[in-house]
This record gives structure tokens, C-alpha cells and sequence, in this order.
């Protein structure tokens, strides 16, 4: 199916003409006719699905119709990170050229004054993370009153994040009678609570299932040592020696950490450029920039990138630590392998990473293989138990895999026989006298 059969308007098709684009992804397909009717909308997509556009696109053909007042904006989109904003406002340049409107992206590490400046304008889309938000409306600049579209972009990781009470709070402010589309690529009891709270009679677009990863990106385990230096050299190698590389996203569970590979990788004369939340705004921005032009071929992140990152062609993703929690590695990985391209993501497993890999095994319903089969002693327990007992026969019962253990297991196994209690002792560790030891009567 082509885009004109969606019910968007000559403008923006004709947008979409010259951006190159032919056949609407499964996300866009589904849900653009649906926004446009004005339904409520639970959308379930991993990133790099494109919906992005699955609502960018309707909004700009519902908004050709009306115009913005003083400090009212039209619409609102929540992002949960400041990359994540820009890059929906670069959707908004990018199929809105043949528009008219206001764009507002209020995030932190800019200037109040200059985000004042473009609400008292009027803006018609209004893109926010949530804290900057309420601090435009706590300072009075800002009324949410005549909001008719209420996004909620990447909910899950609003739930990471700790937003959720941010996003209730915002959720009260708007009118009752809005139009809420909500996204999210995880699904959560709480997930699943707050859309039950702000949807209502919503349409439900699934285009894969919850915490799943794309079929294009080959995902790969890599056994290493305790020792950070041996981890580092171990990174290394695999950039050296890796097919098809292009360029990589590093992921790194701590800004520390962040820092020192960073530093490491420059020593060794790799073309590195960092991110993290203890960055200011542009020099986030810069970093970015320089990764996507080309200009830096590895791009060592925290989490807080994990979700905000729109590069469609980034071949390698290395995860230096495991993720704590296995939704963040569906997200990490998520940043290769997109539209359709193919993509590699590799993590580097320690020892003590064993119960962490499990759980994200558990959550994907896959194993991820070994790149180079380690050696037994080497793989962590808990992944050697669980990928033991996905290989043990279904049929076999537990007596019989008790009877090829060694004596000394089973005896192991039988239960203590109890012992009569000795009597109590003192600090000096003496027995006390037998009188003490009686009851008192009342």
C-alpha cells in the first residue's frame, strides 16, 4: 500500500515524495488512519519501526486547519530525553517544509527567555520533556488548556526514567476531551496502568511483540575476565576484527565508566567522541553531530542515549556491560538494524554477568550464541544452568537425572537429622547454671 491511500493531505505527500520514501512501514500503515479519525491510539513498536512518522505525519495534516494562540499550544509530544526531542522537531522540518507552523521544543539546557519567546508567538506542536514543562507552567508561561493532541512518546522508558508521576500531573492539565496517542515499545503492569488511565476506547497497533528484537540485527554473547584492563583489550579486538564495520554504539551502564573508556579508546588511537547525562546541551549536540556526519566512528553512551538516538545506519553496537535491566538491552540494541538494515550487536560478558544475561534471555525468549564458544568453567552459572536445562530431554523425569549424580550429591541432598538443643551459654562462653535456666513464676 502507498502512502495516498492513508487520507493524508496533497501537502504532506508531497513531502513525503521528496523525501524518498514509497510504502509506509506496519506502524505507519496501521495507525495513520486512525489518528486521522481521531481514535485514541496504544501504539507497540520497537524503535526504528518508523513511529516517528506514524504520528508526525497525521498531525501535520489535521493541523493545516486553525491557528495557534499566545501560550496555548495545539499539541504536545512527551519525550523522555533531550535527543529524542530534537529528533522528533527534525521530523516535523523535515515533512512540514510545506507548512506553516510553530514548533516549540521546550528541553532543558537551553535558555528559559528564548523558549518564552516562542510560546508568547503561538505554537501550534509543542515538543517537551517533562520536567521543562511543568517549569514553564509553574512560571505561569505556558496554559495547556487548548492542547487537542496529547502524545506520549517511548512510555516505558518514562518509566525507567522515574516520570510517570510528571506525566499523571501533565495528564490532569490538558483537556479531558483530547486525543492521546501513546507509544511505547514495552508493555509493563505499570505501562499498562497508565494507558488504561489516559486512553480511552483506544486502538491498539501491535506490529511486534513486547520486548522483542529485530529479526535484522544478529545478537552475540563474548565471554571475558574480571579484570577491566583484560575487558578494554577484549573491546578492542572485537572493533579491530569486526565484518562489515561501519561505526558503533558503545553502551556503558555507569557516566564513570563512560569517561574512563573513553579516554582509553582516544589513548589507542580510536576515533571516539562520548555522551552522558553530565553533559551539557550542546556539548551533546556536538558529539552527535560529529557521529552521524561520520566524522567519529565510535560513540560511547550511557542509557540516557539508549532510547534517543535516531541514526539509521549504525552497523556495530557493543554492549561493554550488560545492562541491569533487560529492557534497556531490547533498547541498546535496537539502535542497528533499523528500516530494514542489518545490524550486529555484541556483548561483552563477565563472570558476574551471568544472572543479568538470563534475565534478558528470559524476557526475549531467545539465546543469544556465543561468538567464540568459551570454554565451560568459563560461562557464568546462571547462563550455563539455563541453557543446561533448555537442552535437557522434557521426558526425563527428576529421579532419573538424580541417579547419574555422584554419591556424595545425593547424600548431600538428605535432610539433617535434628539435634536436641545444648544449653545456653554466656558471654564468657561457659554453661549457664541449671537454676537460671528454670521458669520464673508470677
Amino acid at each position: 500500500m502507498a502512502f495516498s491511500h492513508l487520507g493524508l493531505s496533497a501537502k504532506v505527500l508531497s513531502a513525503i515524495e521528496t523525501a524518498g520514501y514509497k510504502t509506509p512501514t506496519p506502524i505507519q500503515d496501521q495507525a495513520i488512519p486512525h489518528v486521522l479519525a481521531r481514535r485514541d491510539v496504544l501504539g507497540i513498536a520497537q524503535t526504528g519501526t518508523g513511529k516517528t512518522a506514524a504520528f508526525v505525519l497525521p498531525m501535520l495534516t489535521m493541523l493545516e486547519q486553525g491557528r495557534a494562540r499566545a501560550r496555548m499550544p495545539r499539541t504536545l509530544i512527551l519525550e523522555p530525553t533531550r535527543e529524542l526531542a530534537a529528533q522528533v522537531a527534525d521530523h516535523f522540518e523535515k515533512y512540514g517544509k510545506n507548512h506553516k507552523l510553530n514548533v516549540a521544543l521546550i528541553i532543558g539546557g537551553v535558555s528559559f527567555d528564548d523558549q518564552d519567546a516562542k510560546l508568547l508567538r503561538g505554537v501550534d506542536v509543542l515538543i517537551a520533556t517533562p520536567g521543562r514543562l511543568l517549569d514553564h507552567f509553574e512560571r505561569g508561561r505556558l496554559l495547556l488548556s487548548g492542547c487537542e493532541l496529547l502524545i506520549i512518546d517511548e512510555a516505558d522508558r518514562m518509566l525507567d526514567m522515574g516520570f510517570i508521576p510528571d506525566i499523571e500531573r501533565i495528564g490532569k492539565l490538558v483537556p479531558f476531551t483530547r486525543q492521546t496517542l501513546f507509544f511505547t515499545a514495552t508493555m509493563p503492569p505499570e505501562i499498562q496502568r497508565i494507558a488504561d488511565t489516559f486512553l480511552h476506547n483506544p486502538v491498539r497497533v501491535e506490529v511486534s511483540k513486547p520486548a522483542t528484537t529485530a529479526v535484522t540485527i544478529t545478537q552475540l554473547l563474548v565471554a571475558t575476565g574480571r579484570d577491566p584492563h583484560e575487558k578494554r583489550e577484549t573491546l578492542r579486538r572485537l572493533i579491530r576484527s569486526a565484518d562489515n564495520f561501519k561505526n558503533a554504539i558503545i553502551f556503558c551502564n555507569r557516566k564513570r565508566e563512560v569517561a574512563n573508556l573513553y579516554r582509553s579508546l582516544l589513548r589507542h588511537k580510536f576515533n571516539a567522541v562520548a555522551l552522558h547525562g553530565d553533559l551539557d546541551q550542546p556539548a551533546r549536540m556536538a558529539a552527535l553531530d560529529r557521529f552521524r556526519r561520520g566524522e567519529a566512528e565510535l560513540l560511547i553512551a550511557s542509557d540516557v542515549a539508549a532510547r534517543g538516538l535516531d541514526i539509521p545506519e549504525v552497523s556495530h553496537i557493543f554492549n561493554f556491560d550488560v545492562p541491569h535491566h533487560p529492557d534497556d538491552y531490547v533498547h541498546r540494541v535496537g539502535r542497528t538494524g533499523r528500516a530494514g538494515r542489518s545490524g550486529t550487536a555484541i556483548t561483552i560478558v563477565a563472570p558476574i554477568d551471568g544472572k543479568a544475561v538470563g534475565a534478558i534471555e528470559r524476557l526475549t525468549g531467545q539465546t543469544i550464541p556465543w561468538m567464540d564458544k568459551p570454554a565451560s568453567s568459563e560461562i557464568p552459572a546462571e547462563i550455563r544452568s539455563s541453557q543446561e536445562a533448555e537442552q535437557a530431554p522434557r521426558n526425563s523425569s527428576p529421579r532419573h537425572r538424580r541417579s547419574n549424580q555422584p554419591p556424595r550429591a545425593a547424600k548431600q541432598k538428605q535432610p539433617q537429622r535434628l539435634r536436641r538443643p545444648q544449653p545456653a551459654e554466656d558471654d564468657s562462653g561457659g554453661h549457664l547454671p541449671a537454676f537460671l535456666l528454670r521458669p520464673v513464676k508470677a
